[in-house]
């Protein structure tokens, strides 16, 4: 084969390897912070009773701060839904270095495929960590895809609102999170959401509602308990 032959080839491989390159140094510089973190947990027993359940339980937290519940549940072997887009790829990579199981699909691609074999998994007892509000927003509203899970695997929902002080707010869709280096961190359990499964499309839309607003409490109390001064 030429030279010339070749280059088609090797250029696919190379872009191939950049988000997994990507990933592994994202997930350093997370896991590094992580270590430094000093966590208080409020309300923590919930969080336990749920995910020892046989039903499962799904962990939802808002995107924009994830970083501290990846350190909290590493190596658990949790699930986490991860979208088939190139972005996806790096997470892919970040989740499965804190010692998650993927499930690769999102509500574009692949995603009735993946919501049935998450469903399944967590019927069986697995616990999925979620974050209702992703990939792409809108911010603090929970996807009809949360309550789905739940009505189909029979598992509860388990809010979790996460603070850390101090911190740098990204200016992103999501107001992502990133702890400063020994900040003081706070994950706030708040009370486990059962969604009946006979729900019609606007009990499905209250549940979500109820959930969002949960989750947002649990923050709110995170937030003062970590002595937030101002949103940055």
């Amino acid at each position: 084969m030429s030279k010339t032959e070749s280059k088609p080839a090797s250029a696919p491989a190379k872009r191939d390897l950049r988000p997994g390159i990507l990933g592994r140094l994202v997930w350093l510089v997370a896991r590094t912070i992580g270590m430094t973190l000093r966590v208080k947990r409020v309300n923590w027993e919930r969080m336990e009773n749920a995910t020892r359940s046989a039903n499962g339980a799904i962990i939802v937290t808002w995107h924009g701060r994830s970083l501290i519940p990846a350190n909290v549940f590493r190596k658990r072997g949790y699930w986490a839904l991860i979208s088939l887009s190139r972005d996806g790829e790096m997470q892919d990579t970040i989740f499965r270095g804190f010692g998650f199981q993927t499930v690769r699909g999102s509500t574009g691609r692949g995603g009735v495929r993946a919501v049935l074999q998450l469903a399944r998994k967590i019927g069986e007892g697995g616990v999925l960590t979620f974050t209702p509000d992703g990939p792409r927003g809108p911010s603090h509203v929970v996807q009809q895809g949360t309550i789905f899970l739940a009505q189909r695997s029979g598992c509860q929902i388990v809010p979790l609102g996460v603070s850390a002080w101090p911190r740098k707010l990204v200016n992103s869709w999501d107001s992502y999170m990133v702890p400063a280096p020994f900040a003081r961190a706070v994950l706030v359990v708040g009370e486990p959401q059962t969604v009946p499964p006979d729900l019609d499309d606007d009990g499905k839309l209250a549940a979500a509602e109820r959930v969002a607003a949960a989750i947002t409490e649990c923050e709110e109390q995170a937030e003062r308990l970590a002595g937030v001064r101002q949103r940055s």
